[in-house]
């Protein structure tokens, strides 16, 4: 959520960043909305002062007008406090509706974008930061996943007998090679990054989801229990920068602890909302997906060289599998609503013939940490007891598990329907090859 204090002061900053994101036309609405709350919250603040002040001035008077004999003055004196009582009440009243309207919208405004995001409304203004490895050339025509994957043990047609399309089941080799993939991710963070690696629950309430942005504005792509859990109302998780993030939400951390860094295996579970046709052949966009997640929590003066830092983490993975990637700097139309900035992996598709995200790399800066009230107190300093500030945040897939696996069926396909596994994998897939 954005400041407020920063949206009444500065609203011109938040009007930049709406350009530059080429937002509907209802979000600069709604900025003049909060704006003209702003205006209102300070004159009712105001106004509310006053009334307090001269309330407790003319409460000491009125014992002086008592002593004085001055009885009729004093009624009068009374009959105002009264009045004035009555007339804060309201004020206070119509003061706790204004806010609660206005952090409603604040929490429906984007992120304010990083001074550096390029411009750009679309995927093809993303400007392209660096490319690795080289795509291979083969002797014959390559196939996509689906067709690689199906005589190795990818079974779209039974997993859509379960529960419809968009679901995969894996089966032999192929299941070995998904759980080898998240196995050496996890390894990769944990022994080599530095990483702190965490299991956490896959259902969250909606205050979690709140505190991660994606509530509001995105409820229609998640899946809701029809029925309360513990009291609230209950999503499975979208992605595990949901729960992990949260951890320390409603905590005041010491700045010595940060940064903090997790690694986390979870399953994601997507609506898809509106994106019907779109990947719908094979495991590209799922409802169901694994994924290995990175959270950041640092302070402000860390969390820039932490964003590149947690790219290059990224990047270690498709390195170690030899993977030609690609690096991408989201334009201000591209940055998802709660971030500053983002890059994006993209790892080459060989049967697409281009290169497709495996990996979103954000900073939110102190967006998310001031919806869920995560904090730090800065280090003691000339005796004087440290202040109380905002975290920052980041995160990043470290990788996406089933576009990894699409990756390595394409890339590392032979003639024969065989493909090689990379070697960081063979120790779990328990061989170099997997045969049809």
């Amino acid at each position: 959520m954005l400041d407020p204090r920063l949206v009444e002061e500065q609203p011109e900053i938040v009007r930049d960043t709406l350009r530059r994101r080429h937002s509907d036309p209802s979000l600069f609405a709604d900025l003049e909305r909060v704006v003209g709350l702003c205006d209102r919250r300070r004159a009712l603040i105001g106004e509310i002062d006053g009334l307090r002040g001269r309330r407790n001035s003319l409460s000491r008077e009125i014992g002086a007008m008592m002593k004085a004999g001055r009885a009729s003055d004093a009624e009068a004196a009374k009959a105002e406090v009264h009045t004035g009582h009555e007339r804060t009440a309201a004020l206070e009243q119509e003061l706790a509706a204004l806010e609660v309207e206005r952090d409603t919208i604040l929490m429906s405004l984007p992120n304010l974008l990083h001074d550096e995001v390029p411009e750009g409304a679309r995927e093809e203004d993303n400007p392209v930061v660096r490319t690795w490895g080289t795509p291979g050339v083969y002797a014959f025509e390559p196939q996509s996943h689906v067709d690689v994957g199906g005589p190795l043990g990818l079974d779209l047609e039974r997993a859509t007998r379960l529960t419809g399309t968009r679901f995969a089941v894996l089966k032999g080799g192929l299941a070995r090679l998904e759980r080898a993939i998240i196995n050496y991710f996890l390894d990769l963070h944990t022994t080599e990054h530095g990483y702190t690696e965490v299991m956490v629950p896959y259902m969250v309430h909606r205050k979690i989801l709140e505190g991660t942005g994606q509530l509001p504005k995105f409820e229609q792509d998640l899946f809701r229990l029809a029925d309360p859990l513990n009291g609230s109302d209950t999503f499975l998780v979208p992605t595990a920068e949901v729960p992990v993030t949260n951890l320390h939400r409603e905590e005041i951390l010491e700045e010595a602890e940060l940064p903090i860094r997790y690694a986390c295996f979870t399953p994601c579970f997507r609506a898809e909302a509106g994106s019907a046709g779109r990947d719908v052949r094979g495991v590209l966009r799922q409802h169901q997906f694994h994924k290995i997640e990175l959270v950041w929590i640092t302070t402000p003066e860390q969390s820039e060289a932490a964003h590149q830092a947690l790219v290059g983490h990224a990047e270690a993975c498709l390195q170690g599998l030899g993977l030609p990637y690609r690096v991408v700097h989201h334009c201000g139309g591209e940055v998802s609503n709660g971030a500053a900035r983002c890059y994006d992996l993209e790892v080459w598709l060989p049967s697409q013939g281009k290169y497709r995200e495996v990996s979103s790399c954000s900073t939110f800066r102190d967006f998310q940490a001031r919806r869920m009230q995560l904090r730090y107190r800065t280090a003691e300093a000339d005796g004087k007891k440290g202040k109380i500030r905002l975290a920052h945040t980041l995160n990043g897939s470290g990788l996406a598990v089933g576009r990894t696996l699409v990756a390595i069926l394409e890339n590392f396909q032979q003639a024969d329907g065989s493909v090689i596994v990379p070697e960081p994998l063979r120790k779990w897939v328990g061989a170099d090859r997997l045969v049809p």
